[in-house]
């Protein structure tokens, strides 16, 4: 029987957010040069786009091409097709490999946490949260590590896999089960008032991001139209 209350999600997520958070500033601190020019390149790629989308609208309005008709001719069009593919491109080379050190530095630091004397990464200490296995002794490495690399069929599935921690009896993920272990709760207290904030914060973060990057392709349009038509 495991030493310790099941957890809920919330709690569980919450603990993995800040240990993701730590980990992505270790990741920008080692990566911040060749993220500023992956970045770079990925607005030089939206501009070059942009100057194509621009130009294929302005000829199309000399020409009173209908919108459908210039819908169909962007699919065709093969300098828009290597401006997609350049910012495709961009994208990848900027995203990629911080992902990858990302997932690697993430299963050195919760295998690493987990397995230890700790049996909890810094997240989950923070929340007193404790990684067990199914007799309620602490995780070997070996355990612990299994723990992370099945982690990936948890994200495979859409998070489904996550989302499972929240069945009960068993209150497990789909790693959790894999390797048998279970995330207990060794603290009763409510999660202090900054986590509660740190959670409630996220939602709105990601819209702001994701306004950010409308607004800079939009800039980016515009800029191209202007530069276009003269304007």
């Amino acid at each position: 029987m495991s030493a310790g209350a099941p957890t809920s999600l919330p709690r569980r997520y919450a603990a993995w957010s800040l240990d993701a958070a730590a980990i992505t500033v270790v990741v920008v601190a080692l990566l911040h040069r060749r993220l500023c020019a992956g970045l770079a390149a990925c607005g030089e790629a939206l501009d070059a786009l942009s100057l194509a989308m621009a130009g294929t609208m302005a000829d199309a309005a000399d020409r009173g091409i209908a919108p459908a008709a210039l819908a169909r001719t962007w699919f065709t069009d093969p300098a828009l097709h290597a401006a997609v593919g350049q910012l495709s491109f961009a994208v990848s080379a900027w995203l990629l490999p911080p992902m990858l050190a990302f997932a690697l530095l993430a299963l050195v630091w919760f295998a690493g946490f987990e397995g230890s004397r700790w049996q909890a990464t810094p997240g989950k200490r923070l929340l007193g949260l404790r990684v067990v296995d199914d007799d309620g002794l602490p995780p070997s490495p070996a355990r612990a590590a299994l723990r992370q690399a099945a982690g990936l069929l948890s994200w495979a599935s859409l998070n489904i896999g996550h989302a499972l921690a929240g069945l009960a009896p068993r209150h497990q993920a789909l790693h959790d089960r894999i390797a048998g272990t279970h995330v207990v709760r060794i603290d009763a207290r409510p999660m202090a008032l900054p986590v509660r904030l740190w959670l409630a914060l996220q939602l709105p973060a990601c819209f702001l991001l994701l306004a950010w990057l409308m607004h800079a392709v939009d800039r980016s349009v515009t800029a191209a139209l202007d530069a276009t038509l003269g304007l």
